[in-house]
Formats: C-alpha cells, structure tokens, sequence
C-alpha cells in the first residue's frame, strides 16, 4: 500500500525542506563488493545470479527504513511493501522494465523472478507494481564497469542499484555496484548502512 505521509511527521523533514525543490538531488555512492558466495550458491541451487543478488538487494532493503519512504510530485510517500525491478531483454530485440514482488522466501522470490521475467520478455511487455516500493536495478554485464550514474528524470526517483561484468581474482570474485537514490529519501550514512547491510546478506547467503 501506498499513503501520503507529513514529511514533517518523519525523520526526512529537513531533508524536504532543502532536496525536494532541488533541480538534480540524486546521490550515487559506489562500493566494491564480495561475490563469492553468490557465485557458489547461483552454482549449487542453479539459480541465476543475477537473482541471488536481487533477493539479497531486497532482504537488505526491508531493513532500512528510508527506503520504504519515496518524494514524488512535491509529496512524501511511505510504502508497506518492496518490489525489485530489473530490466529484461525481450523477444524483439528490446528491453522492458519488469516489477518482482520481493519475498522473505528465496524459493518465491525465484520462482516469481523466472516466471514474470520470462513473460515479460516473451510479450515485449513493461510490468509495473503501483503499490510497492520499487527497487531499479539494471546490469550491464558485457564490460567491467567501475561505476555508473544514471540519467535523472522526475518520472523515476526510486533508488535504483547499477553495476557491471563481475571481476574473478585468486581467492574471491568481486563487483562494483553504485546505488543512486534520491537526497530526500536519504542521506549518505543512511545509504551506506544499506550498502553494509547488503554486503552482509550476500556473505551470509
């Protein structure tokens, strides 16, 4: 569900009051980040891991606050509900944008990814979730990608997690991923504890 909140009412109210009127108040904060497990566990469950790293980008979110909170339109909206979206290459050679539900459950949350990506591409169809919270994400996994910042349009001020080609060393696989999200929603610190938090749902996978 989706409500209308008082920004006063909250911890962003000063944050409104300097961001909300801002003509480019996005932030993007990059961070390395420890694969191994994703890869590991991607090769025992045969799950994409590119999955894996959605389900944990959710788990982490769920326990932020802040990103249950999103500015749109001049307003502050909470939100009781999250949903990850990915970006999905379909049958006439475009992409389409896909909203997953997230689960608690791994087995759910894949199975959910599998189907409605899949259908999503098949019918060259967009899937939008109105009542969630939205997540981005978007892969560009043909090239080692050191960071990326997204375009800023007023049509999509969620957070949104980019990254690129994983990077194999000897003992550990790493990979760069920035997350761009609006200054009302967050502060750095707020955006860095998630970005911990999500370092710590992939290690304990």
């Amino acid at each position: 569900m989706k409500t209308e909140v008082n920004p006063q009412d909250t911890t962003r109210a000063e944050a409104f009051e300097l961001w909300m009127s801002s003509p480019m108040p996005m932030v993007t904060l990059t961070k390395t980040f420890d694969i191994s497990r994703l890869l590991k566990v991607s090769k025992q469950r045969g799950i994409k891991l590119n999955t894996l790293l959605c389900w944990c980008i959710g788990k982490a979110a769920t326990q932020v606050d802040e990103l249950y909170l999103l500015p749109e339109q001049g307003k502050l909206f909470r939100y009781d509900r999250i949903a990850i979206n990915v970006i999905v290459p379909n049958a006439r050679g475009g992409i389409n944008s896909c909203d997953i539900p997230f689960s608690l459950s791994l087995n759910e949350f894949a199975q959910n990814y599998l189907s409605l990506t899949r259908q999503c591409a098949a019918e060259c169809k967009s899937t939008f979730l109105d009542e969630y919270m939205i997540v981005g994400t978007s892969a560009v996994v043909k090239t080692e990608i050191d960071s990326i910042v997204n375009q800023y349009t007023d049509k999509f001020a969620n957070p949104m997690l980019m990254w690129g080609k994983y990077r194999k060393h000897w003992l550990r696989t790493t990979l760069p991923i920035s997350l761009q999200f609006h200054h009302v929603q967050m502060d750095g610190g707020e955006a860095a504890t998630f970005l911990d938090i999500l370092q710590k749902e992939i290690k304990s996978l």
